[in-house]
C-alpha cells in the first residue's frame, strides 16, 4: 500500500521540536494527497495545522506494542524520532539501560550502581544467544566467546563515546567476563593479572574532566589470549595517543592523572617520605585545575589498590618505588621557580629546594640541569653557540622535559604490563578489547581532537563496510535480490587527513624545516584544499583556525600548538644530561635504542580490508602524527582481520544525574556514532525480518479458515501477504524468512488490531444481548406473577358472601369446644396412668440404688486389704531383685579380676617354665658338644693321614660327577623348556575355550555370571597345580645344587669327622629300625588309600542309586499338572517365566560339555606333567646310585665313613620327617572319612526329605492343578538333579584327583629318605596342595550348597534343616582384605544387582566384617579394614564423578555403614530402636567415632557431587520448559524480534517441555529409592532441586523482557501447579520443596495483577513478602505488553511502589544465587535388617568369606 494511505485519522506522526527534538501530535483528519497542511492533535490537546510538503511528510510513530523493543531494528517505523522515542523508554521508564541497534550494542550510562554485574549474572548469560535475553554487555562478550570457540577466528570488541560516557567500565565488564567463563586450570591466576592491569592503566592513564571523573586520555586495545580450549593463556595492550599535555595544564575543575593524586595523599607515610611530598595544592602540576579532590573517591585508598595490583602483576616494591620516585621528580620539576633576567634571559638557582628534590631522585647534577633548562645549544656547520631562552621558552622546555619523561614512564609501564601478561605456550585465538575515544568536539579544539577525530573517520569507515557487508551476507543467504544501498563513505575526509600532501604530510613537511610556525602551516593548507576540497573550509571570524566536515558534524580547530605537540621534542643537552643520570631507569628512557617492533607483528598475521597509504620512511624524527598513523593503521589491519563487535556507549546528560533523559545530547551522539547510520542503512532495504512460523503465530488471527487448513504453513503465509499487502515491493519472501520494508508491519499490526476490535464488539454484542435477554425475562416473569396474585384475589372477593362466612364461624366455634372436651378427658386418663407408672418406677429404682451402696461399701473395704496386702508384696520382691542383680553384678566384676589376676598368673608360670626349659635344654646342649669335642680331637690325628691318602682318588671322582651334573643341567634346561611351550599351549588353548564360552552365553546374562565365576576358578585351581609343578622342577635343581654343595662339604669335613666312626657304627644299629618303621608307615598308608577307594565306590553306587530311585519316583508330567501360573511366576529369584528357564537349561548343559572337556585336557596335561616329573626323579635317582657304587668300590674306611656321618646327621631329621607324615596321613584320613559322612549324611537327607515332600504334595495337591504347571516343575526337579549329580561327580574327580596326590606324596616321600632337605621343602609344597584341595571342596560345598537352596527357592520348598546359629560376623582372611574391597566397592555395578537387594547390602556386608575384626580385638586388622573401605568408597566415587546412578548407590551405602556404626556402638541414643538381639551385637572393644566422623564428611562430599550432577543435568532444560514452552496452548502471541533472533522457533521438535523437566525429576526420584536412598535425604534432594528450578527461571525471567508479560505469568504458574502435582503424586509435600518457589510463584502472581491504582500498589507490596524490591521494580518496569488491550506500567505506579518498598531491609541483589546449597543433614534411621538373616549374592564374588 501506498505510504499516504497510513496518514489516516487516529494515526500519530513525530514532529520536530526545539526543546525535545521531537514531539508525538496525533492525525485529526485523513490525509489526502494534494492537501498542504495536516490536522494535529498534540498531546497536551492542542490542536495544530502543520505545513507539509508532498515529498517530505512527518515520520509516523510506532504502534504502542512495537515501543521498548530490546531491537531498535525491530521497530516497524526506522527513523531518529523512533530511535530516540523506544530508548528514552527504556532508559527512562524502565531503568534499562542497553539496547541492540542491529550489531551495536547501545550503552547509556546509568550514572547510578545496578545490581546487574555480579557473578550470577554472567552465568546467567554464558552459553544462551543473543536474541534469548535482554541486552547486555554481557550479551556481546558472550557472543565473541562463542564464534571465536565455533569458528576458530579471532574477534574484537570496540568500545567507543565520548567522555563520560562509560567506555572504560564497559571494557572493563567484558574483560571481566572473559576472565570469568574461561577460567584457566592453571595456578597462574592470568585472569585475575589481565583483570589486575586495569587498576593501573587507569592510575596512569586516566583524569577528571569537566564531563567525567575518571575519563580515559589515551586509547587502549588489549589483546587477551586463548589457547585450544578456549582458556585465557595472557594478554597484551597497546596504547594510543596519550594526552601529555595535562602533565603539565589542567581546565578549570580538572585534574591531572589520578596517579599524583594518589601519591600526594600517601605522601606521610613512612615507605614514601623520602620523596619529600607533601599535598597535591602544594605543586603547580596538581593544583592547576582548582579541583585536587573527586567527590566520594578516596585516593589514599586507591593508591593502596594500586599498590596491590602491582605486587598481583608481579612487580616487585624495588620496581614500584622506582616508578614513584619519576612520579614525585615530575611533581617537584613542575615546581622549580624560573625568574627572568631582561627580556632575553631567565635563571634557575642552584639552591631551589624542589630542583635539588628532582636531581636527587633522578641522580642528576644540579648545575647542569639549572644551566639547560635556561639555555640552548645550537650546532651549525661552523660552530657551537650556547643561546639563552626567555622565561616563557624556559617554562615551556621544562614543561616538555616533564611530558617526556611521564610519555617514557607511561610506555614503560604498559611494557611491563605486557612482559607480566606474556604466556609460553602457543596463542590459538584471541578477544581484542578496543577501549577508544569517540568523536571530540569542543569550543577550542587542537592537535589532540584533530588525531581522536581522524582515528573516529578510520573506525567509522570500517563500520559501515561490516555493516553493509553483514547486510549483504543476510540477502544472499535468504536469496533476496540484492540491490546497491547508498551509504555515506567518508573515505574522502580520509583521504583529505592522510593521503600524500594531505593534512597530516603537510604537518610533518613543516615540522621538518627550523623555522616552521603554525601559521605557515595553516597557509599551505588554505592554498591547497580552500575551494579544492568541499571537505574544507576556512572560517569567516578567524585566520587562526580551519574547519573539517567530519562524518558526525563540522569541526573547527585552532592551528596554535599543532607544530610543537607534533614535534613533540625535548632541547638535545637535556636529553644528554639526563641520559647521563645516575638513576637506571630514568638513564633507560632516554638511551638511542631503535624503536622496538609491535609486540603483535609477530602473533598474527593481517590483510588489510582496503588498501591504505603507508607513511614514508625517510630518515627524520618520528612526529607524533606519523607515529599516531602508522599505530593506528595497524590496528584498522587488526581489525580486519577479526570478527568486530560494536558497543557504542552514550552519555544522557551533561549534569551527571541517574536515569535523566537529554534528547539534544543524545540524538547529537547518536549521529556521531553511527548509530542512526546503521538504521538509515536498514531503513532503505528490507529491516524488518519475521521468520514464517513467528508470522504464521503472530498473524493467524487475519488468515481464513480455507487458508488455516492449509499444511504448508510457508505457503500459507504467502497467499495472506498477496491477499492483505497488494503491492509486492512492500515484501520479499526468502528461505526462512519474509523481508518487509519500513511500515508494512505497522500496517499489519492495524489490521491485526482491527480484527481484534471487530472480534471484540461482537463479543460485546452478543454479551449485551444476552444479558439484556436475561433483564427481559426476569421481568416479564415477575409482571405474570403479580398478575397471577392480583386475578385470584379478585375471584376470591366474587364468590364469597357475609351469610356463608357467618355459618363458617359458628360451625368453627362449635368445634372448637367439642374437641377441647374430648382432648381434656384424654389428657387426663393419660395424666393418671403416668403418675402410678412414674411411683412404681422410682421406688423400684431407690431400693435397686440402696442395694448397690451397700454392696459397694463392702467391696472397698476388701478391695483396700488385698491392694494393701498386693502393695506389701511387690515391694519384698522389687527388694530382693535389686538385692540379687547387686550381688551378680558384684559376684562378676570379682569373678573377671579373679580370672584376669589368673590369666596373668598364668602367663607368668608359663614364661617361667618355657625359660627354666630353655635354660636346661641349653646346658645340656653345651656339655654335648664339649663331649663331641674332646672326641673329634682324638680321633682327628688318627685319620688325618688316611684322609690324604683318599684325597686325590675323591677328586677324580668328583670330575667325573661334576661332569655327569653338566649333562643333567643341559638335559633338564631341554626339558624346562619343553613345559614352559606346554604351558603357553595350555594357555592358549585356555584363552580360546573362554572365548568360546562367553560366545555361547551372550544370551543368558544371569547364568553367564555364576558359570564364568566357576569355570574362573577351576582355571585358577588348574593354573596353581602348573606352578606347583613348576615349583618341583625348581626343587630338583635345588637338589643338585645341593648334591654338589655336599660333594664339596665332604672334601672339607672328612678329615674332621673320621674320628667319630667308632661313635656312629653304634649309632648305625637304629637306621635299620627306622627303616622298618617307614615300610610300616608306607603300608599303612597304602591300606589307607585301598580303604578310601573302597568307599568311594560304595559312594558312587550309592548315588547311583539314589539318582535311580528319585528318577523314578518322579512322574515329569504330574509335577507340571500340579504347578499352577503364581508358581511359574516365582521359579526363580528374578522372577522370570518357565519358558527363559529352558533356554538356561541348554545353555547351562552346553557349557558343562565344554568345562568337561576342558577339564579332560587339563588333566592329560598334569598326567603328562606328573609323568615327566616322575622321570625326572627317576633319573636322579640313578645317578645317586652311580655315586653309591663308586663310593662302595673304594675299599678304604672314607665309604663307611661318610656314609654313617650323613645317617647320623638325618636321624633327628627323619623323626621329625615320619611324625609329620603320620600326622599328615591321619589328617587326611579323618578328613576323607568326615567328607564320606557328610556326602552320605546329605545324600540320605535329601533324597529322604525329595520323597517326603512328593508324598505331602501327592496328598495335599489339588487334582485342577494343570499339567503344564506339573511338567515344568518336574523338568526343576530333573534339572536340579542333573546339577547335584556334576557336583557330586566333580567332588568325587576332586577326591581321587587328591588321591593321586597322596600317592605321589608316598613316591616322594621314599625317594627322599635319602635326602632330607628335599624332604622338608616337598612336605611344604604337599601341605600348600592339601589347603588348596581343602579349599577346593569347601568350594564345592558351598556351591551344592547354593544349589539347594536355588532349589528350595525355585520350588517355593522349604526343607526342614537343622537350626543354625548366625553370630552376624563376616570371618575374612587378612590377605584377603583388598579384594573385598576391590569386588564389593571397586567392582560393583549397581544396575544389576539393586532390584533384589536388600538397601544397604554392602553396607551390611562390610559391618559384618567390622564385627569379625572388633571380635577378634585387632587394631590393626580394624584400622585396615576402615581405612581400605573409606578410600575404596572415595575412589569408586572419584572414577564416577558423573555417573549419577553409582554416586547415588554408594550415597546410600555409605549413609548406611554409618547408621551400623552408630546403632551398633553401644551409645544408648542410637540403641533405642534396637531389638535385643541387635543389641547383642555391638561392637565390644573398639570406639569407632573418629571413623564415623570421616565418613560423614565423605557423604557430604558424595552429596554435593551428586547435587551438582543432578544440577548439571535438569539446568539446561529449566528455561525451555518452564518459560518457553506454552503448556496453555494458543494464549501467547510473538513480537517481532528485530535484527538479534531468537535461538530457537517455535515448532521446534526437540525442545524441552514441562514434561521434560518432570521426567527428569521423575527420574532422579526413582534412582535414589531404588538405591535405597534416606528418604530425609531424598526429600533435601528434591528441595534442592526445586530451589535451582525456581532461581534459574526467576533469573532468566528478571533477564528477558519479552517474557514480563500476562499471559507468561499464567504460563508459569500453570508449570508451577504441575510441579506441585508431582510433589503430591511422590507423597514429598512436607519436603519444603514447594516453599522454594515461593518468590517464583510471586513473581507470576506480580505478572497477572493489576497495577494501575493505590489499592493494587499496597497489595503487591503486603503479597510480594520473597522478592526483593529491586527484583519487584525490576519485574514492574520490564512488563511488556503482548497486545494493545494491556496496559503498560506508568513509571508514576512505579514510583508509588517503590515509595512502599523503601521500608524493606532486603538484599540489593537482582539475580538469585543459582549455587547456594541448603545445609544437609544425616539423619539416624537404625536399621531393621538382623546381621544373623543377611544372605550374600553369589554375583558379589565373596566366596572367601564365612558366615560364622
Amino acid at each position: 500500500m501506498a505510504v499516504a494511505e497510513l496518514y489516516t485519522q487516529y494515526n500519530r506522526v513525530w514532529i520536530p521540536d526545539p526543546e525535545e527534538v521531537w514531539k508525538s501530535a496525533e492525525i485529526a483528519k485523513d490525509y489526502r494527497i494534494g492537501d498542504k497542511v495536516l490536522q494535529l492533535l498534540l498531546e497536551d490537546g492542542t490542536e495544530l495545522d502543520y505545513p507539509i510538503d508532498p515529498g517530505s511528510l512527518p515520520p509516523l510513530r510506532n504502534p504502542d506494542i512495537l515501543v521498548g523493543e530490546n531491537d531498535l531494528t525491530a521497530l516497524s517505523y526506522l527513523h531518529e524520532p523512533a530511535v530516540l522515542h523506544n530508548l528514552r523508554i527504556r532508559f527512562a521508564e524502565s531503568k534499562l539501560i542497553y539496547t541492540y541497534s542491529g550489531i551495536i550494542l547501545v550503552a547509556m550510562n546509568p550514572y547510578k550502581q545496578l545490581p546487574i554485574y555480579g557473578d550470577a549474572i554472567i552465568h546467567a548469560y554464558s552459553g544462551q544467544n543473543m536474541g534469548d535475553m535482554d541486552p547486555h554487555i554481557f550479551a556481546v562478550a558472550e557472543e565473541a566467546y562463542k564464534q571465536m570457540a565455533r569458528n576458530n577466528r579471532n574477534q574484537s570488541i570496540i568500545v567507543s563515546g565520548e567522555s563520560g560516557a562509560g567506555k572504560t567500565v564497559s571494557a572493563r565488564y567484558a574483560m571481566r567476563y572473559f576472565a570469568t567463563v574461561s577460567k584457566s586450570s592453571s595456578n597462574a591466576h592470568v585472569e585475575d593479572k589481565v583483570l589486575a592491569s586495569n587498576p593501573i592503566t587507569e592510575a596512569v592513564g586516566n583524569a577528571k574532566t569537566t564531563r567525567n571523573d575518571n575519563s580515559s586520555r589515551f586509547g587502549k586495545y588489549t589483546e587477551i589470549s586463548f589457547d585450544e580450549r578456549n582458556q585465557i593463556i595472557g594478554a597484551n595492550m597497546r596504547t594510543y595517543l596519550l594526552e601529555k599535555s595535562r602533565v603539565v595544564f589542567q581546565s578549570e575543575n580538572e585534574r591531572n592523572y589520578h596517579i599524583f593524586y594518589q601519591l600526594c595523599a600517601s605522601a606521610q607515610q613512612s615507605e614514601f617520605k623520602h620523596l619529600k611530598l607533601g599535598s597535591a595544592e602544594e605543586f603547580n602540576y596538581t593544583r592547576m585545575g582548582g579541583s585536587t579532590v573527586i567527590e566520594g573517591v578516596n585516593d589514599r585508598a586507591d593508591m593502596v589498590e594500586t599498590q596491590k595490583t602491582f605486587k598481583l602483576l608481579g612487580f616487585k616494591e624495588d620496581f614500584q618505588m622506582d616508578v614513584f620516585k619519576i612520579l614525585a621528580a615530575i611533581l617537584h620539576l613542575g615546581n622549580v621557580q624560573i625568574a627572568a633576567v631582561g627580556n632575553e634571559r631567565s635563571f634557575i638557582s642552584e639552591d631551589d629546594s624542589h630542583l635539588k628534590v628532582f636531581c636527587e631522585l633522578l641522580g642528576l647534577e644540579n648545575s647542569k640541569v639549572a644551566q639547560w633548562l635556561c639555555n640552548r645549544k645550537i650546532v651549525t656547520t661552523s660552530e657551537t653557540v650556547v643561546k639563552p631562552m626567555t622565561r616563557p621558552q624556559a617554562i615551556n622546555a621544562r614543561d616538555a622535559l616533564a611530558k617526556k619523561i611521564y610519555a617514557h614512564l607511561f610506555d614503560f609501564i604498559v611494557e611491563r604490563i605486557n612482559q607480566a601478561l606474556q604466556f609460553s605456550g602457543k596463542q590459538h585465538t584471541f578477544i581484542g578489547v578496543l577501549d577508544i575515544y569517540g568523536f571530540e568536539t569542543f569550543d577550542v579544539n587542537s592537535f589532540e581532537q584533530f588525531c581522536i577525530n581522524y582515528a573516529n573517520e578510520k573506525l567509522q569507515q570500517q563500520f559501515n563496510l561490516h555493516v553493509f557487508k553483514l547486510e549483504q551476507e543476510e540477502y544472499m543467504k535468504e536469496d533476496i535480490p540484492w540491490t546497491l544501498i547508498d551509504f555515506y563513505d567518508n573515505q574522502p575526509v580520509i583521504d583529505l587527513i592522510e593521503a600524500k600532501m594531505g593534512i597530516l604530510e603537510l604537518l610533518d613537511e613543516e615540522c621538518l624545516l627550523p623555522h616552521g610556525t603554525d601559521e605557515n602551516w595553516l597557509q599551505k593548507l588554505y592554498n591547497n584544499f580552500v575551494n579544492k576540497n568541499s571537505l574544507f573550509e576556512k572560517p569567516r571570524m578567524s585566520s587562526a583556525s580551519f574547519i573539517i566536515q567530519h562524518f558526525a558534524d563540522k569541526v573547527e580547530y585552532k592551528c596554535e600548538g599543532f607544530l610543537e605537540k607534533n614535534r613533540d621534542t625535548v632541547y638535545d643537552m637535556l636529553v644528554e644530561t639526563l641520559r647521563a643520570s645516575k638513576f637506571h631507569l630514568c638513564a633507560n628512557f632516554f638511551q638511542e635504542n631503535p624503536i622496538p617492533s609491535s609486540p603483535f607483528g609477530s602473533m598474527i598475521t593481517v590483510k588489510s580490508a582496503k588498501q591504505v597509504i603507508k607513511p614514508n620512511s625517510k630518515h627524520f624524527r618520528t612526529t607524533v602524527g606519523s607515529k599516531f598513523r602508522s599505530s593506528l593503521y595497524l590496528l584498522m589491519e587488526t581489525l580486519n582481520a577479526t570478527t568486530p563487535h560494536y558497543v557504542r556507549c552514550i552519555k544522557p546528560n551533561d549534569e551527571k544525574l541517574p536515569f535523566e533523559f537529554d534528547s539534544k545530547r543524545i540524538v547529537q551522539q547518536l549521529r556521531a556514532c553511527g548509530v542512526l547510520e546503521t538504521i538509515r542503512i536498514s531503513a532503505q532495504s528490507y529491516p524488518s525480518r519475521w521468520t514464517y512460523i513467528e508470522f504464521y503465530s503472530r498473524y493467524g488471527i487475519l488468515m481464513t479458515p480455507q487458508e488455516l487448513a492449509v499444511s504448508d504453513k510457508k505457503q500459507v503465509c504467502k497467499v495472506v501477504l498477496h491477499r492483505l499487502i497488494q503491492d509486492s515491493n512492500q515484501y520479499q519472501f526468502g528461505k526462512t524468512k519474509i523481508f518487509f520494508r519500513a511500515g508494512q508491519v505497522a500496517y499489519l499490526e492495524k489490521l491485526r488490531l482491527d480484527k481484534l476490535r471487530q472480534g471484540c464488539i461482537v463479543i460485546q454484542k452478543h454479551v449485551r444481548g444476552w444479558l439484556q435477554r436475561k433483564k427481559f425475562l426476569r421481568e416479564r416473569q415477575a409482571a405474570l406473577t403479580i398478575q397471577q396474585y392480583f386475578r385470584g384475589q379478585q375471584t376470591v372477593r366474587k364468590a364469597i358472601t357475609a351469610l356463608a362466612l357467618k355459618e363458617a364461624w359458628a360451625a368453627i366455634i362449635i368445634q372448637k369446644h367439642c374437641r377441647g372436651y374430648l382432648v381434656r378427658n384424654l389428657y387426663q386418663l393419660i395424666r393418671v396412668a403416668t403418675i402410678t407408672i412414674q411411683a412404681y418406677t422410682r421406688g423400684f429404682l431407690a431400693r435397686r440404688r440402696y442395694r448397690k451402696m451397700l454392696e459397694e461399701h463392702k467391696a472397698v473395704i476388701l478391695q483396700k486389704y488385698a491392694r494393701a496386702w498386693l502393695a506389701r508384696r511387690r515391694f519384698q520382691n522389687i527388694r530382693r531383685f535389686v538385692l540379687n542383680i547387686q550381688l551378680t553384678y558384684r559376684v562378676q566384676r570379682l569373678q573377671k579380676k579373679l580370672e584376669d589376676q589368673n590369666k596373668e598368673n598364668h602367663g607368668l608360670v608359663e614364661k617361667l617354665t618355657s625359660l627354666a626349659a630353655l635354660r636346661a635344654g641349653d646346658i645340656e646342649k653345651i656339655q654335648k658338644l664339649e663331649t663331641e669335642l674332646e672326641r673329634a680331637a682324638t680321633h682327628r690325628q688318627n685319620y688325618e693321614e688316611k684322609g690324604k691318602r683318599y684325597k686325590d682318588t675323591v677328586e677324580e671322582k668328583l670330575a667325573k660327577l661334576q661332569k655327569h651334573n653338566s649333562e643333567l643341567e643341559i638335559q633338564k634346561e631341554q626339558i624346562q623348556l619343553k613345559l614352559q611351550e606346554k604351558t603357553e599351549e595350555l594357555k592358549e588353548k585356555m584363552d580360546n575355550l573362554t572365548k568360546q564360552l562367553f560366545d555361547d552365553v551372550q544370551k543368558e546374562e544371569r547364568q553367564r555370571i555364576l558359570l564364568e565365576k566357576s569355570f574362573e576358578l577351576k582355571t585358577q585351581d588348574y593354573e596353581k597345580q602348573i606352578q606347583s609343578l613348576k615349583e618341583e622342577i625348581k626343587a630338583l635343581k635345588d637338589e643338585k645344587t645341593q648334591l654338589h654343595h655336599r660333594l664339596e662339604e665332604e672334601r672339607v669335613t672328612s678329615d674332621g669327622l673320621k674320628g667319630e666312626v667308632a661313635r656312629l657304627s653304634k649309632q648305625a644299629k637304629t637306621i635299620s629300625e627306622f627303616e622298618r618303621e617307614i615300610e610300616l608307615l608306607q603300608t599303612q598308608k597304602i591300606d589307607v588309600e585301598k580303604h578310601v577307594q573302597s568307599q568311594k565306590r560304595e559312594m558312587r553306587e550309592k548315588m547311583s542309586e539314589i539318582t535311580k530311585q528319585l528318577l523314578e519316583s518322579y512322574d515329569i508330567e504330574d509335577v507340571r499338572s500340579r504347578l499352577s501360573v503364581e508358581d511359574l511366576e516365582h521359579l526363580n529369584e528374578d522372577g522370570e517365566l518357565w519358558f527363559a528357564y529352558e533356554g538356561l537349561k541348554k545353555a547351562t548343559r552346553v557349557l558343562e560339555n565344554h568345562f568337561q572337556s576342558q577339564k579332560d585336557c587339563y588333566e592329560k596335561e598334569i598326567e603328562a606333567l606328573n609323568f615327566k616329573v616322575v622321570h625326572l626323579s627317576q633319573e636322579i635317582n640313578h645317578l645317586q646310585k652311580l655315586f653309591r657304587e663308586e663310593n662302595d668300590i673304594n675299599e678304604s674306611i672314607r665309604h663307611e665313613v661318610a656314609r654313617l656321618t650323613s645317617e647320623n646327621m638325618m636321624i633327628p631329621d627323619f623323626k621329625q620327617q615320619i611324625s609329620e607324615l603320620e600326622k599328615q596321613k591321619q589328617d587326611l584320613e579323618i578328613r576323607l572319612n568326615e567328607q564320606t559322612e557328610k556326602m552320605k549324611g546329605k545324600l540320605e537327607e535329601l533324597s529322604n526329605q525329595l520323597h517326603r515332600r512328593l508324598e505331602e504334595e501327592g496328598t495335599q495337591r489339588n487334582p485342577s492343578v494343570s499339567p503344564r504347571a506339573a511338567e515344568a516343575q518336574n523338568e526343576i526337579h530333573t534339572k536340579a538333579k542333573e546339577k547335584l549329580m556334576d557336583k557330586i561327580q566333580e567332588l568325587q574327580e576332586a577326591s581321587e584327583h587328591l588321591k593321586k596326590q597322596c600317592e605321589t606324596e608316598s613316591e616322594v616321600g621314599s625317594d627322599f629318605r635319602q635326602e632330607a632337605s628335599r624332604l622338608s621343602l616337598e612336605n611344604k609344597d604337599l601341605e600348600e596342595e592339601l589347603d588348596m584341595k581343602d579349599r577346593m571342596i569347601k568350594k564345592l560345598q558351598d556351591q551344592v550348597k547354593t544349589l539347594t537352596k536355588t532349589i528350595e527357592k525355585a520350588n517355593d520348598v522349604h526343607l526342614s534343616s537343622g537350626p543354625k546359629d548366625y553370630l552376624g560376623m563376616l570371618e575374612y582372611k587378612r590377605e584377603d582384605e583388598a579384594k573385598l574391597i576391590q569386588n564389593l566397592i571397586l567392582d560393583l555395578k549397581p544396575r544389576g544387582v539393586v532390584v533384589n537387594m536388600i538397601p544397604g547390602l554392602p553396607a551390611h556386608i562390610l559391618f559384618m566384617c567390622v564385627r569379625y575384626a572388633d571380635s577378634l580385638n585387632d587394631a590393626n586388622m580394624l584400622k585396615s579394614l576402615m581405612n581400605s573401605t573409606i578410600n575404596g568408597i572415595k575412589q569408586v566415587v572419584k572414577d564416577h564423578l558423573e555417573d549419577f546412578e553409582m554416586l547415588s548407590f554408594w550415597l546410600s551405602n555409605t549413609c548406611h555403614f554409618l547408621n551400623c556404626l552408630k546403632q551398633y556402638s553401644g551409645e544408648e541414643e542410637f540403641m533405642k530402636h534396637n531389638s535385643p538381639h541387635q543389641n547383642k551385637n555391638c561392637l565390644n572393644n573398639f570406639d569407632l567415632s573418629e571413623y564415623r566422623q570421616i565418613l560423614s564428611d565423605v557423604a557430604i562430599r558424595i552429596y554435593h557431587q551428586f547435587i551438582i550432577i543432578m544440577e548439571n543435568n535438569i539446568q539446561p532444560i529449566i528455561v525451555p520448559g518452564m518459560l518457553e514452552y506454552e503448556s496453555l496452548q494458543g494464549i501467547s502471541g510473538l513480537k517481532p524480534t528485530g535484527f538479534r533472533k531468537r535461538s530457537s522457533s517455535i515448532d521446534d521438535t526437540d525442545a524441552y517441555t514441562m514434561t521434560s523437566i518432570l521426567q527428569q525429576l521423575s527420574y532422579f526420584y526413582t534412582t535414589m529409592c531404588q538405591n535405597g536412598l534416606d528418604p530425609e535425604l531424598v526429600r533435601q534432594a528434591v528441595k534442592q532441586l526445586f530451589f535451582l528450578i525456581g532461581a534459574v527461571t526467576l533469573n532468566s525471567l528478571f533477564l528477558r523482557k519479552d517474557m514480563c508479560s500476562c499471559r507468561k505469568g499464567m504460563q508459569i504458574r500453570c508449570n508451577i501447579s504441575y510441579l506441585e502435582e508431582w510433589l503430591k503424586d511422590k507423597n514429598l509435600q512436607n519436603s519444603l520443596a514447594k516453599e522454594t518457589l515461593e518468590p517464583l510463584s510471586q513473581a507470576a502472581w506480580l505478572l497477572q495483577v493489576k497495577k494501575t491504582t493505590d489499592s493494587d500498589a499496597k497489595e503487591i507490596y503486603e503479597r510480594c513478602t520473597s522478592l526483593s524490591a529491586v527484583q519487584i521494580i525490576k519485574i514492574l518496569n520490564s512488563y511488556t505488553p503482548i497486545d494493545d488491550f494491556e496496559k503498560r506500567v506508568t513509571p508514576s505506579f512505579v514510583r508509588k511502589v517503590q515509595a512502599l518498598l523503601n521500608s524493606r531491609e532486603d538484599s540489593s541483589q537482582l539475580m538469585l544465587d543459582t549455587k547456594y546449597l541448603f545445609q544437609v543433614t544425616f539423619p539416624f534411621t537404625a536399621s531393621p535388617h538382623a546381621l544373623e538373616m543377611i544372605q550374600i549374592p553369589s554375583s558379589f564374588k565373596l566366596g572367601f568369606l564365612n558366615r560364622l
